[in-house]
């Protein structure tokens, strides 16, 4: 034992004492292996618990068994969090920025593992979710992990946790060009030299795993073969910007689902909830169960009987109008499934649902058109067509919903329409909302990264570490001479006014004071209310650093006081402001 112990701090020391960019090279090619085999053992669990759980099920004899899974697994889900993991797992990529933005790229090592366990419990028992996010928060967790295990800075671990990221959603998909396009769009790392390389590595690493693991075939076994019809480009577009309202749909009602399901402060009574909304969708819609990507496979096929399978609307298949209905009900319910799923204390992320109704959208449109416009149109195309413009519109993020979609079809010929229905899905979402499902509610706190430089140091910095609260206070009534006393001490030249309930009332700077300071005579007869003045503006502990910079920057003032309720704290000043500015800017830099 002591012997392995010399052996891996000795091989730690190695490494830290070579170059630090062939570090990253070593260390991305260690994250995209580990990430890898994390989703690979992931999809395993999820299959075989899945398997474990429904074989034997016939609908005659067990098949209400399906509505009691799901709350069962999101019942040992809640289980596992509260009690053995106790923090919160969800929501996998948000935490990603969060961390990154916030918490200097730590991610707690327990992620790399607890939301395995979780979304298996989640999503193996039939939970109406997806496992990529808990298996991008995994790798991502890996990847800084082992960043700060060798002391790197933050450029570096950030970059080994897109790398994480990276390798995870190559590896569950086995599309190393969509891996790295999602690091890029989603995370929003930027496109360097010094970036793109460890994360090639990470990302080919990680197919080249998942092929080794689970063979040459892919999520969906499906191959375009015929040539792509130009005609067809004026509904590909509109598949584009049906799929944008459904996205913005979709988004909008995700966060409103799951914010109602927090406010119910009961966890358990939210768990009950949750289950008997999901097991009843589940009875009238059984596509619901699970992630999904079966009834896509079947539709891609070209068998559209499986979205009936179980259901109790089966004697109506052959109903085109009801037909339309129970359709449209997948489309706009799948929503509310899988919001159900997580607001209920289930772990999962949004990535299988939004590729379920873009492909149930496709091909519910594509049907649509051809009876009511009389065109011929390939339905499998409007299925994986239909996949990439949802996620495009749900995550803004258009080149990883193309290149994903060719990349697991090999369908590199039907790129052309990728391309047209996934940039209408997100001009159109874009235009109503500027930003993704994963990235609305940290911007609204300020809290997101983006590519803009300027922008990304002003979140990462916390400018109330910056707030001065040496400053020797003074009250109102101190006359001149106690002041003299003060300044003799202090080597500031700033003095705080404020009263007994400390509430700041002006401003003595050493400037106003210095042609009367020496006047003896004056020291009993002038007090503080005579001489201070009022500053130009004031901040507020709660406003956020753009707000900071641009009460600076209307005002022309060095320093201004903080007040937290009315309260006086301290003064913040320019110089220390742009002091952390350029540090924090020093990190973002190519070294």
């Amino acid at each position: 034992m002591f012997r392995n112990r010399n052996f891996i701090k000795k091989f730690h020391q190695r490494l830290v004492g070579i170059d630090q960019v062939k570090l990253v090279y070593f260390l991305s090619l260690v994250v995209g292996l580990l990430s890898a085999l994390a989703a690979a053992f992931l999809k395993n669990t999820i299959h075989f618990t899945h398997k474990l759980l429904t074989d034997g099920i016939t609908s005659e004899s067990g098949s209400y068994l399906y509505l009691a899974y799901p709350l069962l697994g999101m019942a040992l889900t809640l289980l596992f969090v509260k009690y053995i993991v106790k923090d919160k797992i969800g929501h996998g990529i948000s935490r990603i920025l969060f961390a990154i933005s916030k918490k200097k790229s730590h991610l707690r090592t327990h992620n790399t593992w607890t939301s395995i366990v979780a979304s298996t419990l989640t999503i193996g028992f039939g939970g109406s979710v997806g496992a990529e996010a808990p298996i991008v928060l995994t790798g991502s967790s890996i990847g800084s992990s082992i960043g700060r295990l060798f002391n790197m800075n933050y450029k570096n671990i950030t970059l080994l946790i897109g790398c994480g990221a990276a390798g995870a959603v190559s590896g569950i998909f086995k599309a190393p060009v969509a891996g790295i396009v999602f690091t890029l769009e989603i995370l929003m790392l930027d496109l360097t030299i010094s970036s793109i390389v460890p994360l090639l590595i990470s990302s080919v690493t990680a197919a080249t795993v998942a092929y080794f693991l689970m063979g040459d075939k892919v999520l969906f076994n499906f191959n375009i073969l015929e040539a792509f019809s130009i005609s067809n480009i004026p509904w590909y577009l509109l598949l584009g910007i049906i799929s944008g309202v459904i996205s913005l749909y979709f988004s909008k009602m995700t966060l409103f689902l799951e914010g109602s399901y927090e406010k119910i402060r009961n966890v358990y009574l939210r768990l009950i909830l949750g289950g008997i909304v999901l097991g009843g969708l589940i009875y009238l819609f059984p596509p619901f169960y699970g992630e999904g990507y079966d009834t896509i496979m079947s539709l891609l096929q070209g068998n559209a009987d499986v979205l009936f399978s179980n259901s109790i609307f089966n004697k109506y298949s052959e109903s085109f109008f009801l037909v339309t209905l129970f359709m449209l009900g997948l489309v706009l319910l799948k929503v509310v499934a899988s919001s159900s799923t997580n607001g209920a204390g289930g772990i999962g992320g949004i990535f299988a649902p939004t590729l379920f109704i873009g492909g149930i959208n496709g091909f519910f449109v594509a049907s649509l058109l051809k009876r009511y416009v009389n065109v011929d149109l390939p339905d499998n195309r409007f299925v994986l067509v239909g996949m990439a413009g949802m996620m495009a519109g749900v995550m803004h993020a258009p080149l990883t919903a193309i290149f994903l979609i060719a990349e697991i079809t090999g369908g590199y010929n039907l790129l052309i329409p990728l391309i047209i229905t996934s940039t209408a899905a997100y001009i159109t979402t874009r235009s109503f909302e500027k930003h993704s499902i994963y990235h609305v509610q940290l911007a609204k706190r300020g809290e997101l990264i983006t590519h803009d430089k300027d922008k990304a140091v002003l979140v990462r910095m916390n400018w109330k570490k910056e707030i001065e609260t040496d400053l020797q206070k003074v009250k109102p009534t101190d006359s001149l001479g106690e002041l003299i006393k003060i300044i003799a001490k202090s080597k500031r030249n700033l003095f705080p006014v404020v009263d007994e309930y400390n509430i700041l009332e002006g401003v003595v700077l050493l400037d106003d004071v210095r042609e009367i300071m020496f006047h003896q005579e004056l020291y009993e007869t002038t007090n503080m209310r005579d001489l201070m003045t009022i500053p130009p503006s004031y901040i507020d502990k709660k406003e956020s650093i753009e707000t900071v910079m641009e009460a600076f920057r209307n005002t022309g003032a060095w320093n201004l006081p903080v007040l937290d309720n009315g309260y006086y704290v301290g003064f913040i000043s320019k110089s220390r402001i742009f002091s952390t500015y350029r540090e924090l800017l020093i990190e973002f830099s190519d070294e």
